[in-house]
């Protein structure tokens, strides 16, 4: 079996920034993304997800805020998208999909947690994580945890993360720590840049592993005493951000593979589809559930 995990919160800004969803009149606007989520996961039932689950960020803020002050919030994200968490769980969930809305963890969290549980399931052929995410990238695992971007195509796995950033999974939370995360409202290291990060972690993968003295790397950098010094006078900082960046993969998710198999919508998804502005949504899920039955048989 395939496991498809998917990035609500991210799917969500994507419909509600989308052109097309602007010009889309058959929702009214405080469902319009919404309406975008639920069609498009629809869409991947119907193309054979058979597995699902969808992580969202029920509640901006996380344990990570009382860990960084600057660590990103709710203000200035368009309250009309803000509005849209709540019924996009609600809608999914009567869909029929596992939906975990984060208010303690992120939903970031929610996804490595699922990815960790889903790979140590030996029935799992692979896992797939939609999301762009560069966090996310932490996950991968060779061919058999990859990430896929729904809108590009473009699927990720160990060896795409390895051209990628010029570093293994396992090294982007030392990455993100130096380089940063303007997104997530954390700055890295002054003087540390992308180019820099992954030449020295693509040879010693973690910041504890990075000598003191430039001198010592293994490594051919311009500026490379500069930051050495920066690393060694930030430590505590570094690790701070590293800390921020690193998912838990121990988050709260209550649910096994058998779990996240989609069986079909619950009887409130025509209210929800007709609210939708989309009342053949719960045809074609109704649909294929039957189907589906009748195929087991």
């Amino acid at each position: 079996m395939v496991v498809h995990l998917i990035d609500g919160t991210y799917e969500l800004f994507r419909y509600f920034l989308s052109p097309a969803a602007a010009f889309d009149r058959s929702a009214p606007p405080e469902l319009r993304a919404v309406r975008g989520v639920v069609g498009s996961i629809l869409g991947m039932l119907e193309g054979g997800a058979t597995h699902v689950g969808v992580a969202t960020d029920h509640v901006i803020e996380s344990f990570r805020n009382a860990l960084w002050a600057g660590y990103k919030t709710g203000d200035g994200i368009d309250p009309l998208l803000l509005a849209q968490f709540e019924p996009l769980e609600d809608a999914l969930r009567a869909l029929g999909v596992v939906v975990w809305a984060m208010v303690e963890f992120e939903a970031d969290d929610a996804l490595a947690a699922a990815a960790a549980m889903a790979e140590r399931d030996r029935r799992v052929e692979q896992v797939v994580v939609c999301t762009p995410d560069k966090d996310l990238s932490q996950c991968v695992r060779g061919t058999r945890v990859v990430q896929l971007d729904r809108r590009t195509r473009e699927v990720r796995d160990e060896e795409g993360v390895r051209r990628k950033f010029g570093l293994s999974p396992a090294s982007i939370p030392d990455w993100l720590a130096l380089v940063g995360d303007s997104a997530d409202g954390y700055p890295g290291l002054p003087g540390w840049g992308a180019k820099s990060a992954s030449a020295v972690l693509g040879r010693y993968e973690h910041l504890e592993r990075i000598p003191a003295r430039a001198a010592e790397w293994d490594v051919s950098l311009r500026g490379a005493e500069k930051l050495a010094a920066t690393l060694t006078e930030q430590r505590e900082r570094a690790e701070l951000f590293r800390t921020l960046a690193k998912l838990r993969a121990d988050a709260p998710i209550g649910v096994d593979v058998d779990g996240l198999r989609w069986l079909g919508p619950r009887a409130d998804f025509a209210a929800w589809s007709t609210r939708l502005g989309a009342p053949t949504f719960h045809e074609r899920a109704t649909a294929l559930a039957a189907a589906r039955t009748a195929a087991t048989r």
